[in-house]
Formats: structure tokens, C-alpha cells, sequence
């Protein structure tokens, strides 16, 4: 059964940008490089030439799985996301009670987080304890370094 993985628009397109990279510039790259290699003569003892043929391979190999991946993606409906509680693609933003610092984060898939971009997986400890809950709302959440009290003030998409 394939693995069926959700991606945003932005996500999705970042996999296909990356899988035309692989095919139109380093597959001719790596190409270029067994042909000079099988230029310089004896392949039998042709480390270059041996190094770029299993550059080829590696490079195929994850063509292939860019290529599955892609086919099982599946983008999510950012236009029909409910904002009235906190959900996959969410941007939330909230205040750490006993610190007084608001924060906002943007819940995403777990291959789209970004912690520089403000985006955390929906899988990390902070959005499983934020997912569910509406503006209002005061979220307990259990970190390595204990518990945190995070108050929601703002839900958007």
C-alpha cells in the first residue's frame, strides 16, 4: 500500500521544483560525467568512471522515490481550513502564560516544518496539546523542560 502523505500547495510544489531540478540539471550533470569518464579509456580500472556511475544510481534511486512520493501526495484544502479551532495548517497565535510571551506558529505536515519559518509539525508536543482547541482557550502541555500553559488568542489560516 503506498504512503499517502498530506502537503500543502506550498509543499507539494517545493517536492516537484526539487524533482524537475534532478531531472533536468543533475541527471544531465551526472550523464556528462560517465561520458568524460568512458572518454578516458579502460573502464576496467576507471575509478571516475565507477564513481559517476554510482552517482547515477543514487541519483535515480531518488528520482524514484521524489517520483512515488509526488504521486501519493495529497494536497490539502487550505480554502475550506475551520478557524474556529486549531487544526492541521492553522496559524496560531498564543501567549506562554508564565513567561508572558506570545508566539505564533504555523501547523503543518511533518515534512513542511520549519522552526526559522515559524512552522512546527503537527506531530510535535506543542501543536498535539494546541490541536482541537478554540481562541480562549488555555492549552497544558507536557515538554522536556515540564509543563507549559499556552493561552490561545488567535486562530487564522
Amino acid at each position: 500500500m503506498a504512503d499517502i502523505k498530506y502537503y500543502s500547495a506550498e509543499g507539494l510544489q517545493k517536492l516537484k521544483d526539487e524533482l524537475h531540478h534532478m531531472i533536468a540539471v543533475e541527471r544531465p550533470a551526472v550523464s556528462n560525467a560517465i561520458a568524460e569518464a568512458r572518454d578516458k579509456g579502460d573502464l576496467s580500472e576507471n575509478a571516475e568512471y565507477d564513481a559517476a556511475k554510482e552517482a547515477q544510481s543514487h541519483l535515480e534511486a531518488k528520482i524514484l522515490k521524489l517520483q512515488e512520493t509526488i504521486a501519493n501526495a495529497r494536497l490539502l484544502d487550505e480554502s475550506r481550513i475551520d478557524t474556529s479551532k486549531v487544526l492541521l495548517l492553522s496559524k496560531v497565535e498564543f501567549e506562554n502564560l508564565a513567561m508572558k510571551k506570545k508566539m505564533t506558529y504555523e501547523i503543518v505536515p511533518e515534512n513542511e516544518a520549519n522552526l526559522k519559518q515559524g512552522k512546527i509539525s503537527i506531530n510535535s508536543p506543542i501543536a498535539k496539546g494546541l490541536l482541537g482547541k478554540s481562541v480562549g482557550d488555555v492549552a497544558e502541555i507536557t515538554v522536556p523542560a515540564g509543563k507549559m500553559k499556552l493561552k490561545i488568542t488567535n486562530i487564522t489560516r
